[in-house]
């Protein structure tokens, strides 16, 4: 299922850093609806059901999430974890999208199961070629896993 149908999960604290981010889909023309979770609780409320929501059916999932760390409540790693955990999102695509370039958090991240560790440059210029980037390969190249029981 590639398309405008699809939609991005992204999980942000900073309120610079989402719109930051939300510019940079829309100067690359990514019109996908996202979702904006900005804590890791939210992220889990959001995929799995909990704080009065039902979890979405497994064809409404994301087909993305761009998932920061540094998170309050629930940090990035365990929403990686829990995602990894779980059979209806242990496909689903997680790009870590943070401003760590620490050795340490790369590799709990891909330990953890993530796709992709991306660092936000922090010029805008940068950001924006490296959302095109993420969007091409993620929501356009990439194929997504069958869905469980497809085979």
């Amino acid at each position: 299922m590639i398309g405008l149908d699809c939609k991005i999960l992204l999980v942000e604290d900073n309120p610079r850093d989402e719109e930051l981010t939300l510019r940079a889909l829309r100067k690359n023309n990514v019109g996908n609806e996202v979702i904006v979770a900005r804590d890791g609780q939210q992220a889990l409320d959001y995929l799995f059901g909990g704080s009065g929501q039902a979890a979405p059916a497994p064809h409404e999932l994301p087909q993305l999430v761009l998932l920061d760390l540094k998170l309050p409540r629930v940090d990035g790693l365990e929403v990686l974890r829990e995602v990894r955990a779980r059979a209806t999102t242990r496909f689903l695509p997680v790009v870590i999208l943070t401003s760590s370039d620490e050795d340490r958090d790369r590799l709990a991240g891909y330990s953890h199961g993530a796709n992709s560790y991306v660092r936000k440059p922090v010029d805008f210029v940068e950001f924006v070629s490296a959302v095109r980037q993420l969007g091409l390969y993620w929501l356009i190249l990439n194929l997504p896993a069958p869905p469980t029981g497809a085979v």
